[in-house]
């Protein structure tokens, strides 16, 4: 746990949930409605550094708010996961986060490529 670290100094009422080792909260600045991420408890900055045990229990909590997500708007019926690896790639807060973004059919005129717009040109092949 870093005191500096925006998620260490998370409350815990900011959390949707939780596990022994993550939790789940909504993103402050989504992309979409119901946006959110999945934090391991433990700070560290690279998903690199993930032991196993932690892979797992961040793998149940994004089928869990998945789920959740699914039973909150039906308009959902897509998903982009991921995450922002080393400053290069964008991570704004070196604390592992990965990103859980519902999609909505129309919410983007042409979706093809997803991931692919982290760099605007390379979307569309």
């Amino acid at each position: 746990m870093s005191k500096e670290c925006f998620f260490c100094s998370l409350k815990p009422e900011q959390q949707i949930s939780e596990s022994k080792l993550a939790f789940t909260k909504a993103d402050d600045s989504p992309v979409t409605k119901y946006h959110s991420i999945i934090i391991p408890k433990r700070h560290f900055a690279s998903f690199f550094d993930i032991t196993d045990e932690e892979l797992l229990e961040i793998n149940n909590l994004i089928k869990l708010r998945k789920d959740e997500i699914l039973k909150l708007d039906e308009t959902v019926t897509g998903f982009n996961i991921g995450m922002n690896i080393g400053e290069s790639a964008g991570q704004s807060i070196l604390h592992v986060h990965i990103h859980l973004i519902p999609r909505r059919l129309g919410d983007l005129k042409n979706p093809k490529g997803g991931v692919r717009g982290v760099i605007p040109e390379k979307r569309c092949y």
